[in-house]
């Protein structure tokens, strides 16, 4: 376990060093720039095509064997909210200040477009597999996309090979592992080791019935197919996230006299805390370096824009339009960190277990459990046991959505048949999960992270040209209404059936 920690620390501090962090914002900034700004310039536009059809078109399926626009939406959704809305703001909370909100607001801005451009190669180069469904991701615009270019063909096929590679063992982090520990972990704090309680077993019995459990419960959605996944993300995201955006309210208006120090404290102590003044330069700045990094290490735990993932649910869309899917794109950034994040944040800030004065935690405080906390300080046990009901849910769904992700790469690599197994894989991990260490799942996770976000972000970066065009040709059909060719697939066939689709009145 000691030589498994070290390696893994000299790992992380690669991806997540100097290179991952300017590797991430500055793809972020670039397909932000190059587009325009689009986020905000186009921000009516990208909010009707989006929320504003979940009711109506967003709903249609006019493809079979695809997923309706908004379903495809929650889908992404199921696997991109976890505890690391939760959980996981509390730890960069606890870790970089609560400066650290600040950072993970930037890193969700530039976020919406890196998601943006993700999704619209991901649609642009996808194609139907042999049982005539949609398959799409990194590594088809990795291979078809980067491999095109002269010189490239061998590294766009090496480089979407070491994102499957790095997929697959991130699916058993972020995806299994690091959510299981934190549902176990909030578990069995609020209802066996509570002196409150009554119960008859020990801690290791406890999370080992708790990963049984949940073990039985992911089997029964993975092994029922892709069309349950998302028949059940479809009821659960929306439910969910409204419930947990009305808890989160509530705690904040009750506590609502110190939400304007709460807001203050995040840009006061976004570039480190002031409240080492006296002490030495050299902490002040590793501080400071510490706030800009749990912002935005947690800002992409949580939303997974620049990993590439939810590009293989998107994928799977009716709509023709790759710039349509990219909408839904930036639409899922800013309900992961900038609403579901953002209020997770300031419960904790509100919570009394951070000194706003002083930006720093008070001694005592454990932020795997700091949010239930939080919720109970003000609302007594109930409150509690909401958080822990919105973790628990929170995690499960992601670990669907990251079971779907890992087959998908797996079925890129190895075929259909070894994708089964790896399932069955899958689902064993999960007891590991509830036993194992919760800082170490989490590193694991961040590691995972940082490496498959690598060979993602050159692609994008490298087809940034692509994008460019892509986007300029909806904005001058679709808003400018100007009379151009459309830009819809890099296959002839694909691209003629996509015409004919769009004039036959699809999206």
């Amino acid at each position: 376990m000691d030589l498994i920690i070290q390696i893994n620390d000299k790992v992380n501090d690669f991806a997540w060093g100097t290179f991952g962090l300017v590797l991430m914002l500055g793809t972020g900034l670039i397909c932000t720039a190059s587009t325009g700004f689009f986020q905000i310039t186009h921000i009516r536009h990208w909010f009707s095509k989006t929320f504003g059809t979940i009711n109506k078109e967003g709903r249609i399926i006019n493809d079979a064997g695809s997923l309706s626009q908004f379903r495809a939406f929650c889908t992404a959704l199921c696997a991109t909210i976890g505890t690391g809305n939760i959980a996981g703001v509390a730890t960069a909370i606890c870790v970089g200040g609560p400066g650290a909100v600040f950072w993970m607001w930037i890193a969700a801005f530039f976020g919406m477009m890196v998601k943006y451009s993700e999704n619209v190669l991901g649609m642009y180069y996808r194609r139907r597999n042999s049982e005539g469904a949609w398959s799409g991701g990194p590594m088809y615009y990795l291979q078809d996309g980067l491999g095109s270019i002269r010189n490239c063909k061998k590294l766009g096929r090496v480089l979407g090979i070491i994102f499957c590679i790095f997929t697959v063992l991130a699916s058993f982090g972020i995806g299994n592992m690091g959510q299981i520990n934190k549902i176990t972990i909030n578990v069995e704090s609020t209802f066996v080791s509570n002196p409150g309680n009554a119960y008859v077993f020990g801690s290791t019995e406890a999370n080992l019935t708790i990963g049984f459990i949940l073990m039985a419960a992911v089997a029964f959605i993975i092994l029922g197919g892709f069309r349950r996944l998302a028949a059940v993300s479809e009821k659960l995201i929306p439910f969910m996230s409204f419930a947990y955006v009305i808890g989160c309210l509530l705690v904040i208006i009750i506590h609502f006299n110190t939400f304007p120090q709460a807001i203050s404290s995040i840009f006061k102590f976004a570039f480190g805390p002031i409240a080492v003044k006296g002490g030495i330069a050299g902490s002040a700045v590793q501080m400071a370096i510490n706030t800009v990094k749990s912002g935005c290490k947690r800002g992409v735990f949580s939303n997974e824009a620049g990993l590439g993932s939810s590009v293989m649910v998107h994928s799977n869309s009716c709509a023709r339009e790759p710039v349509r899917q990219g909408l839904w794109g930036i639409a899922e950034v800013f309900v992961d960190t900038i609403v579901i994040c953002t209020m997770t944040a300031i419960v904790v800030l509100q919570s009394g277990a951070i000194d706003l004065t002083t930006g720093q935690v008070i001694e005592g405080t454990n932020d795997s459990t700091l949010v239930a906390k939080a919720f109970g300080a003000t609302l007594g046990k109930p409150g509690e046991y909401f958080v822990v009901l919105a973790i628990i849910l929170f995690a499960f769904t992601t670990v669907m959505g990251w079971s779907y992700y890992g087959s998908k790469v797996v079925e890129y690599l190895l075929g259909v048949t070894v994708a089964k197994i790896y399932r069955v894989v899958f689902i064993l991990l999960i007891i590991f999960g509830a036993i194992m260490e919760s800082n170490l799942a989490w590193d694991i996770s961040d590691t995972f992270n940082g490496l498959m976000m690598i060979p993602n972000l050159i692609g994008l970066l490298v087809q940034i040209p692509l994008i460019i065009r892509l986007t300029r040709n909806y904005i001058d059909r679709r808003i400018r209404g100007k009379s151009v060719a459309p830009m819809l697939s890099y296959d002839p066939d694909i691209q003629k059936d996509a015409i004919r689709a769009i004039a036959n009145g699809a999206s």
